[in-house]
């Protein structure tokens, strides 16, 4: 779909990170949920203590002054695609993050994986989160999980029927863990303002995998090629923080903050002081 022109929705508004954060250049923290019920690697473990480690989570990014945090199943590796995605996940999610949200002040979002658009948007509707994060929400791409379409097309519809119109959505661009030769004709640009053009209210840029930094270059692109508010969303550390945040709205951040600097560990105060010193320099 080229050669047209973007077209926001008007119940979001034009610069979500503004109104859903209060402040510009904004640091996002992911809460990796542990394994789920009905995951390969949940082995039995208590919903008590699954909500015991998001919570402590949530805790740490928060007393360390970020702006607000992602809830994500990380945990349920490997993914199901959407259309197997069971109720467990979706009700367990919301739960874990209505708590979060409950305790804690700050803006919420729900990552659903993969590619649960419409999962995501139930849970942040019980939860009253405040936006949801899709990988894929335009076009489509080879993901670890196999052939994964773009999910603007229902989840859109599914929003306003459930009446949850003010959620907005941050949709990544040219998505990582994939392979996209299926729209390799077509620029990144392209891809941008095709997300743009589905209503998405802002846009991630990300690496190859989860803790591989964006290029330059490709951050450059994705900014040039939209009105959206702009993301980077992994390879994001206390190294290149002020020098990513100072050309984009903000940055989404987790495996650089745990322990041993890996995705599964638990979140490491004294990381995220470090990094939101560093991430400091450019606000």
């Amino acid at each position: 779909m080229s050669g047209h022109e973007e077209k926001p929705v008007a119940a979001t508004g034009a610069d979500a990170i503004r109104r859903i954060f209060g402040r510009e250049k904004v640091v996002i923290g992911v809460v990796h949920c542990l394994a789920l019920p009905g995951s390969p690697g949940h082995g039995g473990v208590k919903m008590s203590a699954i909500i015991d480690r998001a919570l402590a989570d949530a805790e740490a990014y928060v007393r360390g002054g970020m702006d607000g945090l992602i809830v994500e199943n990380h945990g349920d590796i490997p993914f199901l695609k959407p259309d197997e995605l069971g109720p467990e996940t979706a009700s367990c999610l919301a739960v874990i993050a209505d708590r979060i949200r409950t305790r804690f002040a700050v803006p919420l979002g729900i990552n659903v994986l993969a590619n649960g658009a419409n999962h995501a948007f139930a849970v942040a509707e019980a939860a009253s989160a405040a936006f949801i994060r899709v990988n894929q929400w335009a076009n489509a791409y080879i993901a670890n999980e196999g052939f994964i379409e773009g999910a603007a097309a229902t989840a859109l519809r599914y929003r306003a029927m459930i009446g949850a119109e003010e959620i907005a959505v941050f949709a990544d661009a040219h998505v990582k863990h994939g392979a996209h030769a299926i729209v390799s004709d077509r620029p990144i640009a392209e891809l941008v303002r095709d997300v743009a053009f589905f209503h998405a209210d802002a846009v991630i840029a990300t690496g190859s995998r989860t803790g591989d930094a964006a290029s330059r270059e490709e951050i450059g692109t994705i900014r040039a090629a939209s009105h959206l508010p702009v993301l980077v969303g992994s390879g994001v550390t206390p190294g290149n923080v002020a020098e990513i945040l100072a050309s984009v709205d903000g940055v989404i951040v987790a495996s650089a903050l745990k322990e041993g600097g890996v995705w599964w560990s638990a979140v490491a105060p004294a990381r995220v002081h470090t990094f939101m010193e560093a991430a400091a320099r450019a606000r």
